[in-house]
């Protein structure tokens, strides 16, 4: 092969993937089992929500997809629970005007642009909320380890 094409071919190897081309995965840690994928575009987002285990009332990190980054961008906390709560420097703590409130503007990459999850049973009901769609991981893979992962279609 001409040495120039030769290294032309591999820089095409190396390029960075076109943005918007992901999806946010739900696997099972233990088999690599995949629960549920759902197509995030550039500049979209979703949300994990759960019910609170002692309050019950729902809370929800919200997250988005930025040049292929998952990041997470926002949460709504019902009440300042046990747990809960805003740590100064990051995001702003706004009423929600119901008692509760939002932290706004995160804006914190993910490390790695994937965690893990451990679904709790039953009222918790952890659940992924792309758009309209929802899928309950409490419901699929209650008290297992579940990666969430923004992975480009390049990845797979």
């Amino acid at each position: 092969m001409i040495p120039a094409l030769r290294g032309g071919l591999l820089a095409l190897l190396f390029l960075p993937q076109a943005a918007g081309a992901e999806d946010l995965v739900a696997s099972r840690v233990a088999d690599g089992a995949e629960l549920a994928r759902f197509e995030v575009p550039e500049g979209t987002g979703w949300c994990v929500l759960w019910h609170h285990s002692v309050k019950g009332f729902e809370v929800s990190d919200c997250y988005e997809n930025r040049s292929g980054r998952m990041v997470l961008v926002h949460s709504h906390l019902p009440d300042f629970a046990a747990g809960l709560g805003h740590i100064p420097g990051r995001g702003t703590q706004v009423t929600d005007g119901q008692g509760g409130y939002f932290i706004l503007d995160i804006d914190e990459p993910v490390p790695g642009d994937a965690y893990i999850l451990r679904p709790g049973l039953g009222p918790v009901d952890h659940r992924l909320q792309v758009g309209d769609q929802v899928i309950s991981l409490s419901a699929v893979a209650p008290r297992e380890r579940v990666r969430i992962a923004l992975v480009g279609h390049l990845d797979q």
